[in-house]
């Protein structure tokens, strides 16, 4: 009866293991096809950004607007520098309530660019959250950067929001949106709330909101950002 007994825990024992073996190999399938439909989906979407001078001062490209091989403005005549008085007033300050523009690739919206340069990500931000397009990319939760008041989710894959709690106050994040105008924040801090808090998620003067969920789903990592003053 004993070694019946003992036989069957080990039976059970490699039951687990091989279940925890097929765990971590379907999680480094999701992991991965996360990683390549992100990468393919802003590869697709870096063609429609305008190289077009930006909220922070720099265009599109990341440039501050001169071209290194003339040595001139780009954005004016050559020799000619384009003072603050004579560019065009962007849409979104005149009208903060705006819709985000938006650019379908393969059937999904998307609304921008999130870099986070501490851990060398970019990744493309959708129009509108779901859990399927949570395995594309990170989506809007809530919220328009226009407003100051944007709530950005993905998952927790490690190339998506997977070291957002390692994230430290100071670090910056950036967003472009389809129209080129790029948003400078930096991390004031970070905190957990459970699955279930919405208002708590939404609460606050917060200008960004980056979050997403622990192993297990048992609470959300949440990060808090604020304008950055040059912004």
């Amino acid at each position: 009866m004993k070694n019946r007994k003992g036989k069957g825990f080990i039976v059970m024992g490699l039951l687990l293991i091989a279940a925890a073996f097929l765990l971590v190999l379907y999680n480094m399938r999701e992991e991965n096809q996360a990683r390549h439909s992100a990468e393919q989906a802003l590869k697709k979407l870096e063609a429609y950004f305008p190289a077009q001078e930006s909220k922070d001062g720099t265009d599109a490209s990341g440039t501050d607007g001169t071209d290194s091989k003339k040595g001139s403005n780009t954005a004016g005549e050559a020799g000619k520098t384009v003072s603050a008085k004579d560019r065009e007033i962007p849409d979104y300050i005149l009208n903060p309530h705006m819709e985000m523009p938006v650019q379908t690739i393969d059937g999904v919206d998307y609304i921008g660019k999130l870099e986070i340069p501490a851990y060398g990500l970019e990744l493309p931000v959708i129009a509108d959250w779901s859990y399927p397009m949570l395995k594309i990319a990170p989506c809007r939760y809530f919220g328009s950067v226009y407003t100051n008041n944007m709530i950005i989710a993905a998952h927790n894959f490690v190339s998506h929001f997977g070291n957002l709690k390692y994230l430290a106050q100071g670090d910056v994040v950036y967003f472009t949106d389809m129209d080129g105008n790029r948003f400078s924040y930096e991390v004031a801090g970070c905190e957990t709330l459970q699955p279930m808090a919405e208002r708590e998620m939404k609460s606050g003067s917060w200008d960004l909101t980056l979050f997403t969920c622990t192993i297990g789903g048992a609470s959300r990592v949440t990060v808090r950002c604020v304008r950055s003053k040059t912004s």
